[in-house]
């Protein structure tokens, strides 16, 4: 009895041990298929921030800003082509009568594009005149997929510009109004880039610029303002001075680039008629 119970006494701590290693086992494998399980989690998480933060810089950049050789998101048309005139992919259009507005987009050679444009007074900003005019240069620059419109633009002598960097209504924020804007400051470095006009419909080409400007001017409260702006945002205020001015972007092309246009210009000239100022 003895012999018999010996050899199990003898099976008994193996058998604990074995066990106990099995246990063991098994929950460093569990361990292990855990630790791995976060590593990948982990992994992908850090991938979606990384991707986040990447878009969320991008966002944040303002579009076109500096160069306009690039392409749209959605066209393969050059950026330069709708400076002006159209947003986004959509081709450059006259929108015709505009919901709110009596107000529409003369065309080359319209003696208003030539005229000299007035100061605007006190009493007119303070009137509400000014603004209601503002307003519903917005609604014609819009409707005509634009960044930018000049009073004279759309008949009105005035010494005021309207524009949206965007391009885009819903982003209001972004719009600008300039009361009797002037240019104090500029810089010699230049940049050529494209730009078209929604005064001369269907035609564009190369324009020389200043990067840098500094501008003062009113806002539509009769507040004064002063301002630099570069890249973008200095070629769309640059390109609404000029008609400020009487100037039109054709004006500051070289010979090349207006010979390019002239047949498209002479047929403006033609289908407009007698009156015209060239």
């Amino acid at each position: 009895m003895f012999a018999l119970l010996i050899p199990c006494c003898t099976i008994q701590p193996h058998a604990r041990s074995n066990e106990a290693m099995a246990s063991l086992s098994f929950v460093a494998l569990i361990l292990l298929v855990v630790a791995t399980y976060c590593g990948i989690a982990m992994a992908l998480v850090s991938t979606r921030l990384i991707s986040r933060v990447g878009q969320n810089a991008l966002s944040r950049r303002k579009p076109m800003f500096l160069s306009l050789s690039h392409y749209s998101q959605q066209s393969l048309r050059p950026i330069g082509s709708w400076l002006f005139s159209t947003a986004q992919d959509l081709e450059e259009k006259d929108p015709g009568v505009v919901k709110g507005t009596h107000l529409r987009i003369v065309k080359y050679p319209h003696p208003a594009l030539r005229a000299e444009n007035e100061e605007i007074t006190a009493e007119e900003l303070k009137d509400g005149s000014i603004a209601k005019l503002a307003k519903e240069m917005f609604l014609v620059m819009y409707a005509a997929e634009g960044v930018g419109l000049a009073a004279p633009q759309v008949g009105q002598n005035k010494r005021l510009m309207v524009y949206n960097p965007s391009g885009n209504s819903k982003k209001w924020l972004d719009e600008v109004i300039m009361v009797n804007p002037k240019i104090v400051d500029y810089s010699n470095g230049k940049d050529i880039e494209t730009e078209g006009c929604l005064s001369f419909p269907d035609m564009d080409g190369k324009v020389e610029r200043s990067k840098w400007i500094k501008v003062e001017s009113l806002n539509i409260r009769g507040k004064k303002v002063k301002r630099k702006f570069t890249g973008w945002e200095a070629r769309i205020f640059q390109h609404e001075y000029d008609h400020l001015d009487g100037v039109v972007y054709v004006d500051r092309l070289d010979e090349e680039n207006r010979a390019n246009v002239q047949p498209r210009l002479d047929e403006l000239v033609e289908g407009f008629g007698e009156g015209g100022v060239l």
